[in-house]
């Protein structure tokens, strides 16, 4: 079973985190079910940023992103080659190393 890191996060998971994951499970909901409350404005519908994770380690064992994904990841804050929405990078079979960026653009958390 693939584990996914979580890198700190000051808010969302300050020491970090390492987890089981089920192939074909995005990394939103892997978060989501182990406490780690990453934004999802748009009800994980491929329709914001808010869910914009940067995967340090094997991005390459992800299924390449739609153009519909790369269209919304263009609004992202601090995009990196290796950015993807969490909602829609599903977990292959290898681990990955996941960073939270600091900021979405959605100022205003729904959780605050």
């Amino acid at each position: 079973m693939p584990k996914i890191v979580f890198l700190p996060h000051a808010e969302l998971c300050p020491e970090g985190a390492a987890v089981e994951a089920k192939l074909g499970e995005t990394v939103l909901d892997v978060a989501l079910r182990n406490g780690i409350d990453i934004e999802h404005a748009c009800e994980k519908s491929c329709a914001c940023t808010t869910c914009h994770v940067i995967v340090r380690e094997g991005f390459d064992s992800l299924e390449e992103s739609s153009e519909l994904e790369d269209d919304m990841l263009d609004k992202a804050w601090g995009l990196e080659p290796e950015s993807r929405l969490g909602c829609q990078a599903r977990v292959a079979d290898e681990d990955l190393v996941v960073e939270i960026p600091k900021y979405t653009v959605n100022m205003v958390s729904e959780g605050h």
